[in-house]
């Protein structure tokens, strides 16, 4: 058994109960320890339990009773089925100590299939402790302001709450023009000096955090759903998308444009347009705008505005010149109002365009069904006409045109039978090719999907192995932290070789009850068999001796003597059998006695009757407070 108390005490202690070094054995616990052990298990088997309970016993008897009966009843909701009561743990014993804390010990959580599916390392820690602290404050009760504690209004009060108040943050990159570069070395403030405010720093990670990460998953999705369906690389697939949001603009933007060469001065907005189409369909999105133009005149302004916050904030953080800092604000309010001005005036220009741009393409679209409407109407009056006048030329001569004709039919007839053989013979061998290429598109269609759903399949693989590394890495730095904070003194290898000895001390005892139990029933069965003999050697002398006991006085003298004999030895045998069983009987007797000794009886009963007499004195102190006036 102190192998078995050593393996308790540790696990005891990595659940956090102060254990001193000098307790070797669950002998020596103290009602103290035990009351701490059971409680600081509750509290990390299942925290709601052990959340409610203290692990210091008080000095009143009553209190002791109500912390030993709680400590009972939790006991029994986690499925405890020995005896339990509060006896167990202000007047324990060794043996049903020892099986109450095997127990609790056996339901520590612990790091196998079902725990390895939580998430693991310090980041699981301060989950779990959140989570604590939550269920803490939701089991605290609401109080109103006036009436609340300092703790209270720790818990309760909003004198901790902050707003959420976030700034975009502009993160440095390598890529871009060589201005834009040094912009990023030398004059761009930190990330954390970027809000105007302390405060607002993390709101501002956690936004940009929350937006790279919804740009990410936006990416997954386009590419899982349309991506891997176009059969393209992911830089050819982004080309490939950018292509068509140019030709989409083209495309919207194409009708409101002038046409070449139209007669009258162009409408206002018209050469804007008409140089941003030129853009668009010369270098893409990409390439430098067209000089002069409004376009060209916002987008610049937009991107000084946003150039011009960055730079104010990297200016702030310069020493100052000769300049005084109220002038160089004045001159910067200045600055902004004509920026504002300007950016003011080019949104109204803009939104002129806008309505223009709208009313021209209005009647583009009505003039060109117009335009369609009237070439329809035209192109049938023209083919009537060349009908007509066809028919008017060949009415002087009308019996040669016929005769013409007749022919001219007749060959026609012949030359389409001709070329109906022709295409027959033709037909044929493309038919069957065309057919042969339809089975090997289809073919190689069914190859394409199933390719494309393997590499779905993949990717799917991929990411929950990559999942599943991350966890195991998790559990892994989980595993070196809590092997980094176990005692180094202790050895898993001594564990490993104690409960190896422990077990081959058992099985040598199995050996030697097996071997003991063959050789008591040999022995069981040689008794019975020399019972046997020696009942029928008996049966066959005494009939022998009594039929000549009927004759001679002398054989009836030895047939006395035989049945004598006979019944001695039969009172010798029971007499060994009593022995025996009270031998055995001792020996049950002494085995109580030293499970009663065990149990430390008398102790146990001096600190009962102890206790009876504090909790009379305490009964007595109540009743004559409760009389006092």
């Amino acid at each position: 058994m102190d192998e078995v108390d050593k393996i308790l005490i540790h696990s005891l202690r990595l659940s956090g109960t102060q254990v001193p070094e000098e307790v070797q054995s669950l002998r020596e616990f103290t009602t103290e320890l035990i009351v701490e052990s059971v409680v600081r298990c509750l509290r990390v088997i299942h925290p709601s339990l052990g959340t409610s309970l203290g692990h210091v016993l008080p000095p009143g008897m009553s209190a002791r009773f109500r912390i030993g009966t709680s400590l009972a009843q939790a006991c029994q909701e986690l499925g405890y089925q020995g005896e339990v009561g509060y006896q167990t743990f202000l007047y324990s014993s060794e043996p049903e100590i020892r099986r109450l804390l095997l127990f609790l010990v056996e339901k520590l959580p612990r790091d196998d299939a079902e725990d390895a599916r939580q998430p693991a390392g310090k980041s699981a820690g301060l989950l779990r402790a959140i989570a604590a602290k939550i269920k803490e404050q939701l089991v605290t009760p609401w109080v109103p302001p006036a009436c609340r504690t300092p703790r209270l209004q720790r818990l309760q009060g909003t004198c901790l709450l902050k707003p959420f108040h976030a700034h975009p943050l502009v993160l440095p990159r390598d890529s871009g023009p060589v201005e834009r570069r040094e912009f990023f070395g030398g004059f761009l403030p930190p990330v954390p000096a970027q809000p105007p405010r302390l405060g607002a720093v993390a709101p501002s990670l956690l936004e940009r955090h929350a937006g790279d990460l919804g740009a990410q998953h936006d990416w997954e999705a386009d590419w899982q759903s349309q991506g891997l369906a176009s059969r393209l690389p992911p830089e050819e697939y982004v080309q490939w998308k950018r292509q068509r949001l140019r030709q989409r603009l083209l495309d919207q933007l194409r009708p409101a444009a002038p046409p070449h060469g139209t007669a009258g001065p162009p409408p206002p907005g018209a050469p804007d347009l008409a140089q941003l189409l030129e853009l668009l369909s010369a270098g893409g999105a990409g390439g430098p705008l067209a000089k002069g133009s409004r376009f060209s005149h916002a987008q610049r302004l937009a991107h000084e505005q946003e150039l011009m916050g960055q730079m104010q904030a990297a200016v702030e953080t310069l020493p100052f010149s000769k300049t005084s800092e109220q002038e160089l604000q004045a001159r910067q309010e200045e600055e902004l109002a004509g920026l504002r001005g300007e950016l003011q005036r080019l949104e109204a220009e803009m939104d002129a365009v806008g309505g223009e741009v709208k009313v021209l393409e209005l009647s583009l679209s009505l003039a060109e069904a117009g335009l369609r409407q009237q070439r329809l109407a035209l192109g049938g009056r023209e083919q009537t006409l060349q009908v007509k006048s066809r028919a008017l030329e060949l009415l002087p001569q009308a019996e040669n045109n016929l005769a013409k004709l007749q022919l001219l039919v007749e060959s026609s007839a012949q030359r389409l039978v001709h070329l109906a053989a022709q295409w027959e013979t033709r037909r044929g061998p493309l038919v069957d090719q065309y057919r042969h290429l339809r089975a090997a598109h289809h073919s190689r269609q069914l190859e394409s999907t199933r390719r494309v759903s393997e590499i779905q399949a993949l990717h799917e693989r991929g990411r929950s192995a990559a999942t599943e590394a991350r966890r195991k890495e998790e559990l892994c730095r989980q595993l070196l932290t809590e092997l980094e904070s176990l005692p180094k003194d202790v050895s898993r290898a001594a564990y490993t070789q104690r409960i190896l000895e422990i077990v081959g001390n058992i099985r040598k005892q199995k050996e030697e009850i097996t071997k003991i139990l063959s050789d008591t029933r040999t022995l069981q069965k040689e008794l019975n068999s020399l019972t046997g003999k020696l009942e029928r050697t008996f049966a066959v002398t005494d009939e022998l001796v009594f039929k000549d006991a009927k004759r001679d006085e002398s054989v009836r003298k030895a047939y006395k003597y035989l049945a004598a004999l006979h019944e001695n030895c039969s009172q010798l045998i029971q007499t060994i059998e009593d022995a025996g069983a009270i031998q055995r009987e001792i020996r049950d007797l002494e085995e109580q006695i030293e499970s009663e000794g065990a149990k430390k009886t008398l102790a146990n009963l001096e600190r009962i009757l102890s206790d009876y007499r504090a909790l009379r004195q305490e009964n007595a102190a109540l009743l004559g407070r409760s009389r006092d006036p």
